[in-house]
C-alpha cells in the first residue's frame, strides 16, 4: 500500500495544481469623463482621476451623492490638477483613507490649499516622469508617463490681487502593471506626441484609456494614431461627451482603431469589464 501510495502521489500532486481555483479577475469600472475605478485581483481598490460628480455619472444624477455608494478606496491617483480630474479626490480621501499616488508638486499643493491629508501622501507615493514605485502590497507598478498639456488647480484661499491657478506640477499619463492582471494606460488629458511609441516599447498596455474630447486635448484622428503608438492591445475612449464643447461622438475613433487591428470597447458610465490574467473576458 505505501509502494502504490508514493507511486501515485505526483499523479495526485499534478492533478490538485490542475484543478487549483484561478487567480480573481482585474475590474475596471468608468464612472465618466476620465473617472475610472480598478479593483486588483487581491482586492485592492484604485481610483484614477475621480470627479465621481461629472454629470455623465449615473450615480450622481438626481441630486444624488456619488460617495455615498464607494465603501473603499485605497490609493487614488491623479494624472494632473485640473478641476476634471481633481474631482472629489479630498472627500474620497478623507471618507476612505486613501493614499494619494501624483507627482510631487500636485500633492503638496493639494494638501495645502484643498485639505487632502497629509499623512496619507509621503514620498513612498508621490513621485514624478521615469519613475515606478510599487504599492498595494507589491501588487501594482505605477509609473508616470509624459503628457502634452498643463497643470494647475484653483486656490480657494487666493486674495483679489494673487493668481487664481496654482502650479499642479506636470501633467503625466500613468500606466498600471498589476501582478497577475493587465497592463493599464490612462492617457490623461495629452496631446498626441511621437514618444507616446516609447510608452507601447517600454509598457505596450493590454488596455488603454485613450482622451479623445478634443479641444482641450488629442482630436479622436490623433487619439488613433495615440493607441498605434502606444501598442494598445485594447483601447477604451475617454474624456468625451461630458461638456457639449467636447467630442461627442466616439464612432469616428471606434471605427479608426478597429482599422488598425485594435480591439475598441465602447464603455458606458457605471459599466465596467473585467480581465482573467491579460486576457479581457467581458
Amino acid at each position: 500500500m505505501t509502494k502504490l501510495i508514493r507511486r501515485l502521489f505526483p499523479a495526485l500532486l499534478a492533478l490538485g495544481l490542475s484543478t487549483a481555483a484561478p487567480a480573481a479577475p482585474t475590474v475596471i469600472t468608468w464612472f465618466g469623463h476620465a473617472a475610472f475605478q480598478i479593483t486588483t485581483p487581491a482586492g485592492k481598490v484604485l481610483m484614477i482621476d475621480p470627479w465621481l460628480n461629472n454629470p455623465k455619472n449615473p450615480a450622481a444624477q438626481d441630486k444624488r451623492d456619488p460617495l455615498t455608494g464607494i465603501a473603499k478606496v485605497d490609493y487614488i491617483l491623479i494624472t494632473h490638477a485640473h478641476f476634471d480630474h481633481l474631482g472629489d479626490a479630498v472627500a474620497l480621501a478623507k471618507k476612505t483613507g486613501a493614499r494619494l499616488v501624483s507627482n510631487f508638486e500636485l500633492g503638496t499643493n493639494l494638501a495645502k490649499l484643498h485639505g487632502y491629508p497629509k499623512e496619507q501622501m509621503g514620498m513612498d507615493t508621490l513621485m514624478n516622469i521615469g519613475g515606478e514605485i510599487m504599492i498595494a502590497d507589491g501588487e501594482v507598478m505605477v509609473a508616470l508617463t509624459p503628457a502634452v498639456h498643463s497643470s494647475g488647480m484653483g486656490d480657494p484661499n487666493a486674495g483679489e490681487h494673487a493668481a487664481d491657478i496654482v502650479y499642479g506640477g506636470n501633467p503625466t499619463g500613468i500606466v498600471l502593471r498589476i501582478k497577475n492582471g493587465p497592463t493599464i494606460y490612462h492617457s490623461g488629458d495629452t496631446a498626441y506626441f511621437s514618444d507616446m511609441q516609447l510608452i507601447g516599447e517600454q509598457y505596450a498596455p493590454d488596455l488603454a484609456l485613450i482622451n479623445i474630447g478634443g479641444h482641450f486635448g488629442m482630436e479622436p484622428d490623433m487619439a488613433i494614431k495615440a493607441a498605434i503608438a502606444v501598442k494598445a492591445k485594447t483601447v477604451v475612449p475617454q474624456h468625451f461627451g461630458t461638456f457639449p464643447i467636447l467630442t461627442q461622438d466616439p464612432s469616428g475613433f471606434a471605427a479608426g482603431v478597429k482599422k488598425a487591428g485594435i480591439r475598441y470597447i465602447g464603455m458606458q458610465p457605471g459599466g465596467s469589464i473585467t480581465f482573467e490574467g491579460r486576457n479581457m473576458i467581458k
